[in-house]
């Protein structure tokens, strides 16, 4: 079977490289305000290319009141993630949360990445971020929810983890207004002995991918301590 094509590269957005997260700082103080967002290429660890980690490029994105997105592949070096600034009722991550308290604490947040946290605090979805797939749990009005409807609780525990977290996704990302009618909808599907669509399936998938992104980004990074450790010795 000869090999697989590789995809084009996406051309909505511009793509860009940077060696250090200082180089993205540069790029996005000038730049955060005014551009759609863009591309970013993050080198492998196999490529042994200088390149920003995954978690420097977050941690940078934050400080100006921008998000990552979806991550691919792009050929055998590199992965691209989408990046873009945050939209108005964009959901916060219980991970970023974390991270932007850490940041604060730096010194490090910009003025529009303050003001994307106040706006998220004024409307409630601060208090509303979500979990993790290694630490979401059950909400109890979920699960109540699944134990009036008969089938649908057990269902939904014979379920994989990666697909009750899609599910459980699609609960703890839906506003305060459409919560109860999309715990209904699940509800309903689960009952059907029905599972998540390829929109949520979609999302569990890029966490994966941006699980395998940030293991190579942090192993990097503690690489690169201890050769500034082993320097200052």
């Amino acid at each position: 079977m000869p090999p697989k094509s590789p995809k084009p590269p996406p051309s909505d957005l511009p793509i860009h490289s940077f060696p250090t997260a200082k180089a993205l700082e540069i790029f996005l103080d000038q730049n955060h305000t005014t551009a759609p967002g863009f591309y970013l290429k993050l080198a492998k660890k196999s490529s042994g290319i200088p390149s920003i980690t995954a978690p420097e490029a977050v941690e940078t994105a934050l400080c100006f009141g921008w998000i990552d997105g979806r991550a691919n592949t792009l050929d055998e070096n590199w992965w691209l993630v989408r990046y873009t600034p945050r939209r108005a009722k964009s959901i916060w991550s219980q991970k970023n949360v974390n991270t932007v308290a850490r940041l604060v604490s730096a010194g490090r947040m910009r003025p529009a990445g303050l003001a994307a946290v106040d706006a998220a605090k004024a409307d409630g979805r601060w208090e509303r971020a979500y979990a993790g797939p290694a630490s979401m749990v059950v909400p109890e009005d979920f699960r109540e929810a699944l134990a009036r409807v008969d089938g649908a609780g057990s269902f939904f525990e014979g379920l994989k983890r990666s697909e009750r977290y899609a599910v459980l996704w699609r609960v703890e990302t839906a506003s305060v207004a459409a919560r109860g009618r999309r715990i209904e909808a699940l509800v309903r599907m689960l009952a059907d002995g029905k599972r998540v669509g390829e929109t949520v399936a979609s999302a569990v998938g890029t966490e994966k991918r941006k699980k395998s992104i940030v293991d190579d980004g942090e192993n990097e990074t503690r690489r690169k301590s201890a050769r500034v450790a082993a320097k200052t010795k």
